[in-house]
């Protein structure tokens, strides 16, 4: 039972050190002013870190001249528009072998049924 509360003041210092270090490092935080943060993080061990990151951690601001979006793909996979471009791409070279094969090797369907019912 020792080591669960040792583990757990671990924890908690390191919330308290984290919170601490980013509420000072922020340009701005949301929800409070800084010291009000600050103390918070001081005065209540536990939930004071965890209120900081949930409530006054600052978002970062959209770059200018670029879109926002919510959410970003991680990798190819997941990008809906680099399917599509990737499916209509892989149609398009489909029906290009297709041609190409029927050109060379003629429709012959037809020819090789034919050519079974000629023979004696």
């Amino acid at each position: 039972m020792v080591r669960v509360f040792i583990f757990l003041a671990a924890v908690q210092l390191v919330l308290f050190v984290l919170a601490l270090i980013s509420v000072l490092a922020a340009d701005r935080v949301r929800n409070a002013p800084r010291t009000v943060w600050v103390l918070v993080i001081l005065l209540v061990p536990l939930l004071g870190p965890f209120a900081y990151f949930l409530w006054g951690r600052p978002v970062p601001p959209p770059s200018e001249g670029s879109p926002i979006r919510r959410h970003r793909p991680s990798s190819p996979d997941d990008d809906p528009d680099f399917l599509r471009s990737m499916d209509t791409e892989q149609s398009r070279r489909d029906r290009e072998t297709l041609d190409n094969w029927e050109r060379e090797f003629g429709t012959g369907h037809g020819d090789e049924t034919n050519e079974k019912n000629e023979k004696p």
